[in-house]
């Protein structure tokens, strides 16, 4: 007698929508760093099989965002300094290459988009969940401008690992001014085509966001960086409550 064969695909969509929800629990810090995931918990909260929660945190292991092991379980992920700054390094790389190629592809029709963008900017000032979502979509359409695909997919992987970090550089709302002008400066040079300027610009508007962000988090003295994982004994985990998947950008 042979085996049946069964389409799996509704289990995988399952599962990857968990995965979106915890993950953006982590990236909203509702999940701080080196908290321990309970499997049980989260199955009760999402009404799901324990299976389908292990699932979900293998997809958050590979991109970065929890640590499982075996016979321990999964934490949210720490980082320490070092790696921190290696991430925001690579970060800045990346998106500076997005601005290069969007400002050698530009066309005058994009224009019009940019400039929505920066009034979304200007509008958003002084509220910092505001100007940060304002902030991501600029850095998509950018991306988008650029025409490279691959290169959005290996920017949103770093956006997931480290973009509860990237959060912090804009939540102090007196560095928005700043962040707008040095926007303005960089939405004039992919217009004008000048892919030099425009990729210089988007790297010192990553590395000052990265210094913001690191400076509040040394003041802080934030614990995940400061204690070696093995030396921390891991939290207990909050219930994650469910709710309709949707998929976080931050970048």
């Amino acid at each position: 007698m042979s085996t049946p064969t069964f389409d799996t695909r509704l289990a995988a969509t399952l599962a990857l929508q968990v995965a979106e929800q915890i993950g953006k629990a982590i990236l909203e810090e509702r999940l701080q760093p080196g908290e321990r995931i309970r499997e049980v918990e989260l199955a009760t909260a999402f009404t799901v099989s324990r299976a389908t929660i292990r699932e979900a945190l293998r997809i958050l292991q590979q991109r970065g965002l929890v640590r499982i092991v075996p016979q321990r379980g999964a934490t949210v992920t720490q980082l320490s300094l070092a790696e921190l700054q290696n991430l925001f390094e690579i970060r800045s790389v990346l998106l500076g290459l997005a601005s290069r190629r969007a400002a050698r592809q530009f066309q005058a029709p994009q224009r019009a988009r940019l400039q929505q963008g920066l009034a979304a900017l200007r509008q958003a000032q002084g509220d910092p969940e505001a100007y940060i979502a304002a902030s991501r979509q600029m850095v998509h359409l950018l991306v988008e401008l650029s025409g490279n695909p691959q290169l959005g997919q290996i920017i949103q992987e770093y956006a997931e690992r480290i973009g509860r970090y990237v959060r912090r550089g804009l939540s102090d709302p007196r560095r928005h001014k700043l962040s707008l002008q040095t926007w303005r400066e960089l939405v004039e040079a992919v217009c004008a085509r000048d892919e030099v300027a425009a990729e210089t610009i988007h790297r010192r508007l990553a590395d000052d966001n990265r210094d913001a962000a690191m400076a509040l988090i040394v003041a802080q003295s934030e614990p995940s960086l400061q204690v070696a994982p093995a030396a921390r004994k891991p939290r207990r985990a909050r219930p994650v409550p469910a709710g309709p998947a949707t998929t976080t950008r931050i970048l």
